[in-house]
């Protein structure tokens, strides 16, 4: 089976990274394995064990401990279902599933199914938040609520504009292995340098060094397809988002869905963090 691992070795590397970081949570759970029709599913079952249940769709080339960790303080108030999505970096199957047709979509609605749900609450950022809008087109009843966040699937991302801003200095990181030139990558990403840490360095690292990038996105979704959903949707931008533009993002979204709220990170861009109030919102949002 085609695998998004340079080597074996790789796969052995990130899977070591990919516990590392879980058990940072310092928090108990429980790995889960559910079947779909693309292939067995690893999900991660953390935080308030008898908190209401809320699923969390990972995005891309970065592991879903590393992308969990913009929502720990969610942990306290959630019981949380944490899934890698599979062809991704993860446990989950290397199947490749289509993220321009509803295949995706198909594939979240098998894990709510296996996971013993006929509704759930979800939450997805960046690529994890243009797989719930596939979700929301193809099986709007399993969705209870939504929260988006600097979401792929609304608006056209700006792809041309990102790759120019970091190409240079990964060829430098590439040639030199100095980290600081991974700094520059993620620079247009998290606009302030003080927000980006040794974790952000390690993650891009190991994912260049180990894993074939992906630069798939999902398609953007029309209005039809979001026809048969009314549940809630809250959905969070950043203003300075240079992937995905927090202004086209919003036009978009006030068109196709009815039942929305919204929500602007000030001065931030795709690499955003939380503060006790967007978390306080979100958990409103969810628990209201």
């Amino acid at each position: 089976m085609k695998t998004i691992y340079k080597s074996k070795q790789s796969e052995i590397t990130m899977m070591e990274l990919y516990d590392r970081q879980l058990k940072a949570f310092n928090m108990d759970y429980e790995d889960l394995f559910v079947e779909t029709r693309f292939g067995n599913t690893h999900v991660v079952k953390i935080g308030k064990q008898d908190g209401n249940p809320l699923l969390i769709l990972q995005g891309s080339n970065f592991t879903m401990p590393y992308e969990l960790s913009y929502f720990t303080a969610l942990l306290s108030y959630f019981c949380v279902y944490a899934v890698d999505t599979v062809g991704h970096i993860g446990k989950s199957s290397q199947t490749i599933v289509s993220l321009k047709t509803m295949e995706v979509g198909e594939w979240a609605s098998d894990v709510i199914t296996g996971l013993g749900f006929q509704q759930i609450k979800c939450l997805g950022a960046g690529i994890g938040g243009g797989i719930l809008i596939k979700l929301m087109c193809i099986a709007p009843e399993k969705v209870e609520k939504s929260v988006l966040v600097v979401p792929a699937g609304i608006a056209k991302a700006t792809t041309l504009r990102a790759m120019v801003s970091t190409f240079s200095p990964m060829m430098k990181y590439i040639k030199t292995k100095d980290e600081e030139w991974l700094k520059k990558v993620l620079l247009p990403m998290a606009i302030d340098e003080n927000r980006i840490d040794k974790t952000d360095i390690e993650m891009l690292k190991y994912s260049v060094e180990h894993v074939g990038m992906n630069t798939r996105f999902p398609s953007i979704a029309k209005a039809k397809d979001l026809q048969r959903f009314n549940a809630p949707t809250f959905i969070i931008v950043a203003e300075y988002d240079r992937m995905f533009p927090s202004k086209k993002i919003l036009a978009k979204a006030q068109k196709m869905i009815p039942n929305l709220k919204t929500h602007i990170l000030k001065g931030q861009g795709q690499m955003f963090s939380l503060s006790d109030g967007d978390i306080t919102m979100i958990k409103e949002f969810f628990e209201n």
